[in-house]
């Protein structure tokens, strides 16, 4: 596609677009129908994360430090769902291609920072089980709940700062040509490829992101994990393992389920050249299912989770009790 009319920067020294355009998927049939499966997806993310919260807020048994950090993942799911799937069924299925140069810019930068909160907060979940499995008699003293909150704001500050240097080295490029940006938002690679200057410190910080909060998170929680099977294998009893193992089946879940579609995105491709939709799909997929899986994991394999949703259940339906032996004996 031809680029739209540049425009030139208050000092005349970058050239920026007036408009890009997000090209998303080539000529995919039933492209309406996978939008409209988003739009479901989200609808129930938004309500599967906001009950785990609601329930973790009401609930005392889980004023805890693992649930501050569950918690935190529900937040940052909902977060990526709401920067990735409205903004992407607008685009797509009511055919508003185009997006302001600022608005791309925003775009760019939420996407990727709640994603990446999405890696990190895997690894705090990493860290809660290590701490717990490996240091069982130390844990209350050194995961403590001001301390989790402490590593969470660290966290947020850390990837705020990474993503925003990376977004504001978009302004120092001049685009001049195309300005067709092949993914189905903002994408930073995909936008910085279009300069028509250097952009080397654009794929330096490009890798820089990927690096440390993707793949340096993933490194962590595959080695916490080897420490905590190094432990586990010096518990005498099968029964004692189960145990130790059974608290983290959930988290393990969730690593897969994050990083596997990941891995195909950015090892896979290294290899072989895929389709551009089969990218495009396989990042969507992955950016929009995990949040709204992750929530029924915790709920159905926490037994603490499901003990909190039936005694909630329980004193709802005796409170419902009362209020109608009240109202009868009132009649």
């Amino acid at each position: 596609m031809s680029s739209q009319s540049p425009k030139s920067a208050v000092n005349d020294t970058f050239v920026y677009p007036e408009m890009f355009y997000i090209r998303g998927i080539y000529d995919m049939p039933f492209a309406n129908c996978f939008y409209i499966f988003l739009i479901i997806v989200y609808i129930f993310t938004v309500i599967f994360n906001t009950f785990l919260i609601v329930l973790i807020y009401i609930e005392e048994s889980l004023h805890n430090v693992k649930y501050i950090a569950v918690s935190h993942l529900a937040i940052a799911d909902v977060c990526t769902t709401t920067a990735v799937i409205p903004k992407l069924t607008e685009t797509f299925l009511f055919n508003s291609h185009f997006i302001s140069y600022k608005a791309c810019l925003a775009d760019m930068f939420f996407v990727h920072f709640f994603s990446s909160m999405q890696s990190l907060s895997l690894a705090i979940l990493a860290y809660d089980r290590f701490i717990a499995i490996c240091f069982p008699l130390q844990y209350h003293n050194i995961n403590t709940n001001s301390r989790m909150v402490i590593i969470i704001l660290s966290v947020w500050l850390f990837s705020a700062v990474m993503i925003s240097t990376t977004v504001l080295l978009i302004t120092k490029l001049n685009f001049c040509q195309s300005t067709e940006v092949s993914s189905y938002f903002c994408d930073h690679g995909p936008v910085y490829r279009l300069a028509c200057n250097d952009f080397y410190l654009n794929l330096v910080i490009g890798f820089a992101d990927i690096a440390l909060l993707l793949f340096a998170p993933l490194a962590f929680i595959l080695i916490s994990y080897g420490a905590i099977g190094f432990t586990l294998l010096k518990i005498t009893t099968a029964q004692g393992r189960r145990k130790a193992l059974k608290t983290c089946t959930s988290h393990i879940i969730l690593v897969a389920m994050f990083y596997v579609p990941l891995a195909f995105t950015y090892v896979a491709s290294q290899f072989a050249n895929f389709h551009i939709n089969t990218r495009i799909l396989n990042n969507t997929l992955s950016a929009t299912l995990p949040p709204m899986v992750n929530p029924i994991i915790y709920t159905l394999k926490t037994e603490e989770v499901m003990s909190s949703i039936k005694k909630l259940y329980k004193r709802r339906k005796d409170r419902q009790g009362r209020v109608i032996n009240v109202t009868f004996l009132a009649k």
